[in-house]
């Protein structure tokens, strides 16, 4: 009876491997017969990118399709890489099926780019061809390479911190939540340490995240702050100013604590201006560029969206070198002579003359 089952598994075995056989000499053979070649752009196109519009089609590749000795789905790879590489490290643009077109929005082109090392605000030469497969196999590509000249724009700040916003009528703007409410200053070493030092009326007032709504939020009794994440959550208590004057808030999102107490203003000085100084700046290290101070708060001052370049910068008072503020931290500090270091961007800056904090927000808008 083993005999028998051996013999008929056997049996099996060589009908399986007759079968796949049979399958491997009738499957079709598809041969590579013609390469796809770039129809435009033509070679020597320059692009100049552009960073207020990162999401405009700047290019359209078209090409020829690829044939093979039988009818099959192609897949197409759009490369570049730089002038005279071998395409080893080559980026890819996009991708398509049966398709032989693409449009390349100008933040992939002017990241592909960077990627590949070019410098920015500087018109580089760039190889493209393009690639087709058969189901990852059958690689054909362009015999025809064209070059293009690409000249990418610096890419936006990394900046991933929270920002919190008085309200309340000790305030500047009060229980508006989208008036120019005033700012907290962050900590540039500990990024859940917040900070005000300035003017408050007799009044109440809360913190706020997010301009023109009421949470995310914080309020608070006896120096234990009390978080609202959501609109629909329990409001809490309001931090009380029993007299107008001049204190500091400080709190800290992480032990969920703050600290109210006055502060002593009477022998602060004034000034007529402040401004921002540096190669960073619009005017360089010779003209100040004035920000706008506050009707509310004498100390406080505020400067709109302005683009700044890679660099450094200072705050001074009157258009002077009597009188100036430093930093050795990006986006949020004080209290140093040194040059603040500025990435190029575009940006809102705050600044308090009373204990020389600053906040400079990214903002590509």
């Amino acid at each position: 009876m083993k005999n028998i089952y051996k013999i008929l598994i056997a049996f099996i075995g060589v009908l399986a491997v007759s079968c796949n056989a049979d399958d491997v000499e009738n499957r079709q053979i598809v041969d590579a017969v013609a390469t796809p070649e770039i129809t435009a752009p033509a070679t020597g196109k320059a692009f100049v990118l552009d960073v207020d519009k990162p999401s405009q089609e700047v290019a359209k590749f078209t090409w020829s399709k690829a044939t093979y000795s039988a009818p099959v789905v192609v897949s197409y790879t759009l490369l570049i890489d730089k002038k005279g590489g071998d395409f080893s490290k080559a980026v890819t643009l996009e991708r398509t099926t049966n398709i032989a077109e693409v449009s390349v929005l100008a933040k992939d082109l002017n990241q592909a780019a960077i990627d590949l090392g070019a410098p920015t605000e500087v018109a580089s030469l760039f190889d493209v061809k393009i690639a087709s497969s058969v189901s990852g196999g059958v690689p054909q590509v362009s015999k025809t390479i064209i070059t293009i000249s690409v000249t990418p724009y610096t890419g936006k700040v990394d900046y991933k911190f929270t920002e919190w916003y008085l309200v309340g009528d000790a305030t500047v703007s009060g229980w508006d939540n989208n008036k120019g409410n005033q700012i907290l200053f962050r900590n540039p070493k500990n990024p859940n340490e917040y900070t005000f030092t300035g003017f408050f009326k007799a009044g109440a007032f809360k913190t706020i995240s997010t301009l023109g709504s009421w949470a995310p939020m914080y309020g608070g009794a006896g120096d234990v702050l009390v978080y609202r994440g959501k609109e629909s959550d329990a409001d809490p208590a309001s931090f009380v100013i029993a007299t107008q004057g001049y204190y500091t808030f400080k709190i800290d999102v992480q032990k969920l604590t703050y600290k109210l107490t006055p502060y002593d203003a009477s022998a602060a000085k004034t000034y007529g201006t402040v401004g921002i100084i540096g190669d960073s700046t619009p005017g360089g290290w010779n003209t100040s560029t004035a920000m706008k101070k506050s009707t509310f708060n004498d100390h406080i001052w505020t400067l709109g969206v302005t683009a700044l370049k890679d660099g450094g910068l200072k705050f001074r008072a009157d258009d002077k070198w009597d009188v100036s503020w430093g930093g050795n931290t990006p986006f949020s500090g004080g209290g140093s002579g040194d040059n603040i270091p500025v990435a190029k961007s575009k940006y809102v800056i705050y600044f308090n003359d009373l204990d020389g904090s600053y906040l400079m927000i990214p903002n590509q808008e």
